[in-house]
C-alpha cells in the first residue's frame, strides 16, 4: 500500500521509530538510574519501592481516563507535550539534588508527574503505527516487529550505558542525559509527523462535554469486556508487569548492589536481556508467521519470566544470571509482535485510542503495587526470599495460556492478513515489555 497520491512515504514511520529509539534509550537510563539514585541517597529498598509506586500509579490513572483526549488534542501534539513534561521532570531531580533542595517528597512528586505525562505520549505514537505502515507501504506485522525491535535494541544500549555512566559520573548525571533524550524525541515527532493526517486533532468529534467523554470512555471499556482474548491478555500482562516492576525498580538493583558487584553488573544484565529481546523480535519477524501464535507465545512467556527470579535467588552470582537473562530476553522478543498483531486484528479503527487507554491501564494496573511490595518484601524477608516469592507469582501468571480456552482465539485471525499495511482492525494498546 502507499500513501496519499499513490506514493510511498517512509519518513513519518522513520521519524517515529527514531523518536522511540531515543526515548527508549533514555527510559533505560531512568529505569536503572532512579533506583540506584534512591539507594545511593537513602540506602533503603523500601523507599525505592515507594518511588516506584509514585512513578507508576499516575501512569495507570492517565491511561484509564486519557483515551478520548488523545484524538481531540491530536496525537502529534500529545506526543510532543508528553516528552516535554517528562524531560523537565526527570532533569529537575539531579538539579534540585545538586543544590541541596531535593526532599524525598519532591522526588516522589517529580516521578509522579513524569508518570502522569508518559503514557499519553507513548499511546499517541503507538496508535499511529497502522497508518504509518500503510503510508510507507510495509505490512503491519513487519512494522510491529521493527517497532518492537528498535525499542528493545535501544533499551539494550541504554541499559549498558546506564551501568557505565553511573559508575563513572553518578546516577544524577545519568538523569540529566535522560532529560535531553525526551527533548530530542519531541523534536523528531514534531517535525516528522507535521503532514500526517492521522496525527492531527479529530475534526469530526462531538463537542467536548463530560457526557460525551464518559460515553467514549465507556465504549472503550465495553469493547474490552466483550472480547475474551483481550481480557485474558490484560489479566496476565497485568501480573507480569506488576512483578517485573518489582524486579526492575527494586529486586535487581538491590541484588546487584549486595551480591553482584554494583551498577556495572546491573547495566550488563539489563543489556543482555535487551540484546536477547532484539534478537528474538527480529527472529520472529523473519520466521514467526510459520508457527502457531499461541504455541510460540506460551513457550516464550514461560521462559522469559520466572527463571530469572529463581536463578538470581538460588545462585547469587553473575554468570548464571547473565545466561538466563539472555535466554529470557530472546523469548520475550516474540511476545510484543504477537500481541500487537492480535490486538490490531481485534479492535476496530474508530475505537483505537479509546481501547488503547483501557488496555494500557489494565496491563499496568499492578505496576504501582509491584514496586512497593518488592521494596517491603526485601526489608521483611531479604532479597532472596523476595525474589522467590515474586517469581512464584510470575510463574502462576504465565501458566494462563495453558489453562484458559480464550487463548485459542489467538490464532483465529492469523490467515486473514493478506494485504500489506491494511489490517482488518487496528487498536493502539501498548503491549507489555517484560522486565523492560
Amino acid at each position: 500500500m502507499s500513501g496519499p497520491g499513490g506514493h510511498r512515504d517512509r519518513r513519518p514511520l522513520a521519524a517515529v521509530l527514531t523518536a522511540n529509539a531515543v526515548s527508549a534509550t533514555g527510559s533505560s537510563l531512568t529505569l536503572i538510574g532512579v533506583p540506584w539514585f534512591v539507594l545511593q541517597t537513602t540506602g533503603s529498598a523500601g523507599r525505592a519501592g515507594v518511588v516506584a509506586f509514585c512513578a507508576t500509579l499516575p501512569i495507570v490513572v492517565s491511561a484509564l481516563i486519557g483515551g478520548p483526549v488523545i484524538d481531540r488534542i491530536g496525537r502529534r501534539r500529545v506526543s510532543v507535550g508528553s516528552d516535554a513534561v517528562c524531560g523537565l521532570a526527570v532533569a529537575a531531580i539531579p538539579l534540585l539534588h545538586h543544590t541541596g533542595l531535593l526532599a524525598f517528597w519532591m522526588l516522589c512528586a517529580l516521578m509522579a508527574l513524569g508518570g502522569l505525562a508518559h503514557t499519553p505520549g507513548v499511546s499517541a505514537r503507538y496508535v499511529l503505527l497502522p497508518d504509518l505502515a500503510r503510508q510507507s507501504g510495509t505490512t503491519l506485522a513487519r512494522a510491529a516487529s521493527v517497532y518492537d525491535a528498535v525499542a528493545r535494541g535501544s533499551r539494550m544500549t541504554g541499559a549498558a550505558l546506564a551501568g557505565v555512566l553511573i559508575a563513572l559520573t553518578g546516577a544524577g548525571n545519568v538523569l540529566l542525559i535522560d532529560g535531553a533524550t525526551f527533548a530530542v524525541s519531541a523534536v523528531l515527532v514534531a517535525a516528522g509527523l507535521r503532514d500526517v493526517r492521522a496525527a492531527r486533532p479529530r475534526r469530526d468529534a462531538p463537542p467536548v462535554s463530560l457526557r460525551t467523554y464518559k460515553a467514549e470512555l465507556r465504549e472503550g471499556y465495553g469493547y474490552l469486556a466483550r472480547t475474551r482474548l483481550l481480557l485474558a491478555v490484560v489479566a496476565m500482562v497485568m501480573l507480569m508487569n506488576g512483578t517485573d516492576q518489582g524486579w526492575t525498580a527494586v529486586l535487581l538493583p538491590v541484588h546487584a548492589e549486595q551480591e553482584l558487584g554494583g551498577a556495572t553488573r546491573l547495566g550488563l544484565l539489563a543489556a543482555l536481556f535487551g540484546a536477547g529481546g532484539l534478537s528474538g523480535a527480529l527472529l520472529y519477524g523473519l520466521v514467526g508467521h510459520r508457527f502457531s501464535r499461541r504455541t510460540v507465545f506460551t513457550v516464550c512467556v514461560l521462559l522469559c519470566g520466572a527463571p530469572r527470579y529463581a536463578v538470581a535467588a538460588l545462585t547469587g552470582t553473575t554468570l548464571p544470571l547473565a545466561v538466563t537473562m539472555l535466554v529470557a530476553g530472546l523469548a520475550s522478543g516474540a511476545l510484543n509482535p504477537i500481541l500487537t498483531t492480535v490486538i490490531y486484528e481485534k479492535v476496530p479503527d474508530e475505537l483505537r485510542s479509546r481501547v488503547a487507554g483501557v488496555l494500557t491501564a489494565g496491563c499496568e494496573l499492578a505496576m504501582p503495587l509491584g514496586g512497593l511490595a518488592a521494596g517491603f518484601l526485601v526489608e521483611a524477608a531479604g532479597v532472596r526470599g523476595a525474589l522467590l516469592a515474586v517469581g512464584g507469582v510470575y510463574l502462576l501468571a504465565t501458566l494462563s495460556p495453558l489453562v484458559f480456552p480464550a487463548w485459542k482465539d489467538m490464532d483465529a485471525g492469523a490467515v486473514s492478513r493478506t494485504e500489506p499495511g491494511r489490517p482488518s482492525a487496528a487498536p493502539g494498546a501498548r503491549t507489555p515489555h517484560p522486565s523492560a
